[in-house]
């Protein structure tokens, strides 16, 4: 490893990196028009929301403290989008747990006249350990209800079930799914070495994938989110294991030399990864048994870090062939290699959004490193993260709407998450080590 150090200009960073359920019963959907998010929009207005807390059909302390739990859940799943401004509950006009949740005990005035353009009302019944969750959602100036639902299920289920019906929300408004069936691996950093780990779209229900000792690396989601292949050198040499996340079972990628940053193909069961096994360090396609099936690339320098386009017809990565690790594409049926960035001397880690307009990277200004937009077409390139320590490994969230990256602006190593446009950033979540490179699922159907 010091000789590819000496070697090549971005070898320190690679260095660096070395050292679900129940069945829901939906009873009816209720849809009405309704303008659509435009999550492109960097511009966006968040919409006014009220969320009151949620109403107990029965008198018990279980039922009272689940409905209270659920509206929370409810809030804090659509605050996160970055698409909702909730409304302080201190401002409502009237609680729905005083007059009911349907339309007809309602007064809408009451809503429209403190600002909410949306509003949600629930209900949470417990019966011999079954919970059934009614929530439905109107739009206060019309007095008009765009959609109801109703889920049944064990207690355990109560988050899913918030969770399940915030989806449908964002998709009534957007088009799309969004983030909440979704999840995101990454490496943490402790005293015996690095693991891989995996958290929800929010930062809770962290899990441990891969014990943290010795050094794992480059976590990559399959592309239906049942398996996670990383890099690990628990043989002595990097090479890539592929986990099934259902039976914990793996299988082992193993050529002479390196084999890092492992990704699939989207739509297929191949992957593409850097491997050294014919001198230099190159990308290579991989066939779903881990053998190869061809060269991608070809170049006196080092090709690392490859991420497709939604159809799968281009690749971006990095590849030091003009002097500096630069950000590159290529046409994956002409073999044709165009550079995407020119500005800076160091730019890595690229990620390619889910609607295939752009590709979000890793790029060094002034000693710092931040996170960088680029429309494919026109090589434009917006700066999301500014001043705020350094900024790596942008991720995109399933949906597009988000990215999720790793920042030390706090003082040690965490993963952050922004919109896509680079607002409304925050950190994800808090434990011990330092945690980097991580990686957003696709959509995990774990509702049903």
């Amino acid at each position: 490893m010091i000789k590819f150090e000496q070697r090549f200009v971005f070898a320190a960073f690679i260095a660096m990196q070395v050292l679900a359920f129940m069945l829901f019963s939906p009873v009816r959907t209720v849809y009405a028009d309704y303008d659509y998010i435009n999550i492109s929009n960097p511009f966006i207005r968040k919409i006014p929301i009220a969320v009151p807390e949620f109403v107990p059909m029965e008198s018990d302390v279980q039922t009272g403290k689940l409905a209270v739990a659920s509206g929370d859940e409810v809030s804090k799943a659509l605050a996160f989008t970055g698409y909702f401004k909730l409304m302080d509950r201190a401002s409502f006009l009237e609680q729905p747990k005083e007059k009911g949740i349907a339309a007809e005990d309602i007064n809408f005035k009451n809503w429209s006249d403190i600002g909410a353009e949306l509003l949600i009302t629930g209900g949470i019944s417990v019966k011999n350990g079954l919970l059934k969750m009614e929530m439905r959602l109107f739009d206060p100036f019309s007095g008009r209800l765009l959609m109801g639902k109703r889920y049944t299920g064990s207690l355990s289920k109560e988050r899913d079930m918030a969770l399940r019906f915030c989806s449908e929300v964002v998709f009534r408004l957007t088009g799309k799914k969004g983030v909440f069936n979704s999840r995101i691996a990454f490496v943490s950093a402790g005293p015996d070495g690095k693991g891989i780990f995996s958290c929800d779209f929010d930062g809770a229900n962290v899990k441990q994938v891969i014990p943290a000792s010795g050094i794992n690396l480059f976590p990559a989601w399959s592309v239906d989110g049942r398996s996670l292949a990383y890099t690990s050198y628990k043989n002595g040499k990097p090479d890539i294991f592929v986990r099934n996340m259902e039976k914990q079972s793996e299988n082992t990628i193993s050529f002479k030399g390196i084999n890092i940053t492992p990704t699939w193909v989207p739509g297929s069961d191949k992957m593409a990864a850097t491997l050294s096994f014919e001198g230099d360090e190159d990308i290579y396609l991989l066939t779903a048994s881990g053998k190869v099936d061809k060269r991608l690339t070809s170049s006196w320098g080092v090709d690392v870090s490859p991420s497709f386009s939604p159809d799968g017809d281009r690749m971006a990565f990095v590849s030091n062939r003009s002097g500096s690790p630069q950000v590159y594409v290529m046409d994956m049926n002409t073999r044709e290699v165009s550079r995407l960035t020119y500005k800076g001397n160091y730019n890595t880690q690229p990620d390619w959004s889910p609607a295939g307009k752009t590709i979000a990277y890793c790029g060094m200004e002034k000693g710092h490193t931040d996170i960088f937009m680029a429309e494919v077409k026109t090589g434009k390139i917006s700066r999301l993260t500014h001043d705020a320590g350094n900024n790596e490994s942008p991720s995109f969230s399933p949906d597009g709407s988000l990215v999720v990256f790793s920042s030390n602006r706090d003082g040690k190593r965490s993963l952050y998450v922004m919109t896509a446009s680079g607002t409304d950033q925050r950190l994800l979540l808090d434990m011990p080590g330092e945690q980097s490179l991580p990686a957003w699922s696709p959509e995990i159907d774990h509702f049903n």
